[in-house]
């Protein structure tokens, strides 16, 4: 569910009563006419209210044309980078969020700023059989959000979606992973599976990369590998489907990967899982 927060947006406008005839047909772009910077921006977050979101985009840039220096200009973009957003206009609201920022390094709304950057590259996430470029862009904006704004809201929704990020970039190296293994390139399985162990290994993808490699060192004949891999899939997800496939596979080369000690097993774990206990 899309969801963006506003809380450092909140500004109070002034009610006013605006007696004009609108165009109902859609604008590319507003004739030049001069009007007060409060009527302009009020007449922007009622197109916003009523999510009219290219008028209220229209508005929100006039105000930056035509009051450049003002506070007012400074809301704006942030505005309308939020309307292009909501419009899932994500190219334009990153453009516009990024000009914002470089404007406005340290204003009220650089965190909020930020975050919208990185919702507006999270949305976009595609499925695992998809290029994942735009996952890692997410994925980047999302740890700058935490790493500059630790304390606030942004930050612990962007944790949560980083976690989503973390399991899609996993399953798309368990499916490259996979296509290897099925056409016998065991290194390069060996490779993709190794990194979702170490460098994924809070996803749900953990148990099956560890079976994979109990599968993928057997036929290399590397038993003393495989039985690793199964040790420490059983030692981390006892109960884990993945594992007793594993244990069936290594069972059958008459391999017990409950017969290591535990010295034996911590040795394997920090060998396949850097920092894993």
């Amino acid at each position: 569910m899309r969801k963006v927060h506003l809380t450092l947006l909140s500004i109070s406008v002034a009610s006013l009563v605006v007696t004009a005839c609108q165009n109902n047909s859609r604008r590319q772009e507003l004739a030049y006419v001069e009007r007060p910077v409060e009527l302009l921006y009020s007449r922007a977050t009622d197109e916003l209210d009523k999510r009219d979101y290219d008028t209220a985009i229209l508005l929100f840039n006039e105000v930056e044309r035509q009051h450049p220096y003002s506070e007012w200009a400074r809301r704006s973009s942030l505005m309308s980078a939020f309307a292009a957003y909501e419009s899932r206009k994500y190219d334009e609201a990153v453009t516009t969020a990024q000009r914002y920022l470089s404007l406005n390094p340290a204003g009220q709304g650089a965190p909020y700023a930020y975050y919208l950057i990185a919702v507006s590259h999270f949305d976009q996430i595609m499925d695992v059989g998809r290029d994942q470029k735009t996952t890692e862009l997410a994925r980047d904006a999302l740890n700058d959000v935490v790493r500059r704004y630790p304390e606030s809201d942004y930050a612990r929704d962007a944790t949560i979606k980083l976690d989503m990020v973390s399991d899609q970039l996993a399953g798309k190296e368990m499916e490259i992973g996979r296509w290897y293994l099925r056409r016998n390139q065991h290194l390069s399985a060996v490779n993709r599976f190794r990194t979702v162990v170490s460098d994924y290994q809070t996803t749900s993808h953990t148990p099956e990369a560890l079976h994979r490699l109990v599968e993928v060192y057997l036929a290399m004949g590397l038993k003393q590998e495989a039985l690793a891999a199964g040790s420490v899939l059983g030692y981390n997800f006892p109960d884990s489907v993945w594992y007793t496939y594993s244990y069936r596979l290594l069972s059958g080369e008459g391999l017990d990967p409950e017969g290591a000690s535990e010295v034996q097993k911590r040795t394997w774990l920090q060998r396949l899982i850097p920092g894993g206990k």
